[in-house]
């Protein structure tokens, strides 16, 4: 039985200037029952990295059903037609903080409630879709439990509008860890971004809560913190390899995955045997860690937008001296993960900076070593193996999940056309037109 698609009428209010919303928007079905045929001069082949002009996309319900330079126009079908624009493939974030804004993360997460930052993760979850993004993975909600699994439940059930969504719920972490209250006193006892998890039992117990409570994945702070000393790069570990391997143990056991927030050595190299699905920030990879990635196929986000973001915004000039410096180490050690075949995935860490400008991170892959096309298929194609959605995002062909952006331009020439998305459909549905 089909469930009404009721949207929360306040999520939709933007300016007109930024957006048209669709009135297919708030139908009582998962998308319009008529066939529809997107036309615009150029089509993205992904996969083969090519350009079809013009391209053609048949739309039937949530489904593509033919993509091509001319395809059939059904009796009665909507044909719309987007110009000197190039169609392809939804957007992918692998790395987001819909409860987090800009300004001081741990004020925020002690000073806003958990019904606010819930409120304000739906308004971000609509920002990053009408950018684009039309599947993203929620790397924790610092210290707002489970309320993520709402926000997912709601996009999923047509209630409020958002990318399709892999969650973590609150993510796990070590007492007097990355992620620990330790900035506030004490008698405070103010409350974690995380939540603990001192050895393998208590790993394990943490998952099995969340799991419960709706995680998709588990989200593990495997290092911090971060120093930079005589230009050296330097993390302390949290937990061992035998502790993640016991996680992502547990986690196989229910058919589900485990990503780390992993700076350096040997933090990330544990990860890497333990076999997580994916290291995240990455700045820093041992030879061996990367060995292990490449044969395992564990994805590196490296996630510089945060970098290039906290160093234009830091609060003293010897912290935004010191950003840089992080950030220019990450990019030489990018440099050496790209030669050394470690498969890459895009993720920004949006959310300490504005939801819906990430696409920023496609053209930091670019300048610091990437082609545009090996960025377009570390996020579209790689990205849709990380989320688990393999087959049924991430391209344009027939039986694929009808997600489909504009964009001025051609990508393949010019990656940063991808911050000026001009049309979103997210399975048959218009949002942005």
């Amino acid at each position: 039985m089909t469930k009404p698609r009721l949207f929360l009428s306040f999520l939709l209010v933007l300016p007109l200037s930024q957006t048209t919303l669709c009135t297919a928007q708030t139908q009582s079905q998962p998308g319009p029952q008529h066939a529809i045929v997107l036309h615009a001069a150029r089509l993205l082949d992904v996969k083969n990295g090519r350009v079809v002009r013009p391209g053609e996309v048949l739309v039937q319900g949530e489904k593509i059903v033919e993509v091509g330079p001319a395809v059939k126009h059904p009796a009665g079908a909507e044909v719309i037609d987007l110009g000197d624009r190039t169609l392809l493939p939804g957007l992918i974030d692998a790395h987001v903080h819909l409860f987090l804004h800009p300004g001081a993360e741990d004020l925020q997460t002690v000073q806003e409630s958990a019904p606010q930052r819930t409120i304000q993760a739906l308004l971000a979850a609509r920002d990053d879709l009408m950018a684009g993004f039309t599947a993203e993975r929620d790397m924790g909600t610092e210290g707002a439990g489970s309320a993520d699994t709402a926000v997912r439940n709601a996009i999923d059930d047509g209630l409020a509008p958002g990318p399709r969504l892999r969650i973590s719920g609150n993510a796990i972490n070590i007492l007097g860890g990355h992620e620990d209250a330790i900035k506030f006193n004490p008698e405070q006892h103010v409350l974690p971004n995380a939540t603990y998890a001192n050895n393998k039992d208590e790993l394990v117990t943490a998952m099995r809560q969340q799991f419960k409570e709706g995680a998709d994945f588990i989200k593990i702070y495997e290092t911090g913190p971060d120093t930079v000393r005589d230009g050296k790069f330097s993390t302390v570990y949290q937990y061992t390899e035998a502790e993640l391997s016991a996680a992502v143990e547990e986690a196989a056991r229910v058919g589900k995955r485990v990503a780390v927030h992993a700076t350096g050595e040997p933090g990330t190299l544990f990860a890497a045997q333990a076999g997580v699905a994916s290291i995240d920030h990455a700045n820093q990879l041992s030879d061996e860690t990367m060995r292990l990635m490449r044969e395992k196929q564990i994805f590196a986000v490296p996630t510089f937008t945060i970098f290039e973001y906290f160093s234009e915004h830091a609060d003293t000039p010897a912290g935004a001296a010191r950003e840089r410096e992080m950030l220019d180490l990450h990019r030489q050690e990018f440099g050496k993960q790209i030669a050394a075949g470690v498969p890459m995935a895009a993720g920004s860490d949006v959310g300490p900076f504005p939801h819906g400008t990430q696409a920023r991170e496609f053209v930091l892959m670019v300048k610091y070593g990437m082609s545009p096309l090996a960025v377009l298929q570390a996020d579209l194609l790689n990205g849709a193996k990380l989320l688990g959605w393999d087959g049924q995002i991430g391209a344009l062909e027939a039986g694929y999940f009808a997600d489909v952006v504009a964009v001025p331009g051609d990508p393949l020439q010019d990656i940063s056309v991808l911050g000026n998305v001009s049309f979103v459909m997210k399975g048959g549905v218009v949002y942005k037109k």
